[in-house]
């Protein structure tokens, strides 16, 4: 059990983000199921409009758990953070985009197919933005990364 707490802690933060991504990706594929109920998916500019929604729903999401519970962000400034979490996300949206128009309509592949592809190429871009840009620590005068540790 105790080489379980270790493990747990040493990789905290990504075991965190991936359960965190399971419960983004579950609210933004229930968005896309939802509006394809409206939509035409099968045409390029409501697949486009399907993926937007699908976004949206899920950035909201990600952005609240993602500082809460995976980076524990304590940065007082919130709008400047979900701006720049929002531009990150508004980067792999455009690689889904894309990844959503090559597969399905070049390659014939399956659209939840092709949403399963999108979703995990864009969790790990996604991953490095917010740990290296979005919710990076700042360094401290002293040169210490600003995270307090556990000396225990």
């Amino acid at each position: 059990m105790k080489k379980i707490m270790a493990l747990y802690k040493q990789y905290r933060e990504v075991i965190v983000y991936l359960i965190v991504g399971v419960m983004t990706t579950i609210v933004s594929w229930a968005a896309y199921a939802l509006i394809k109920l409206v939509l035409n998916v099968e045409d390029p500019i409501q697949m486009g409009v399907a993926v937007v929604v699908r976004w949206t729903a899920g950035v909201v999401f990600a952005y609240f758990t993602n500082r809460a519970f995976v980076f524990q962000s304590k940065n007082p400034n919130m709008l400047k953070e979900a701006l720049s979490f929002t531009s990150s996300r508004l980067v792999t949206l455009g690689l889904e985009l894309i990844i959503m128009n090559i597969l399905p309509f070049v390659f014939h592949v399956n659209d939840w197919i092709a949403t399963f592809i999108a979703a995990v190429v864009v969790t790990v871009t996604n991953y490095v933005l917010s740990k290296f840009i979005v919710f990076r620590k700042k360094k401290n005068e002293d040169g210490s990364d600003g995270k307090e540790r556990d000396n225990a």
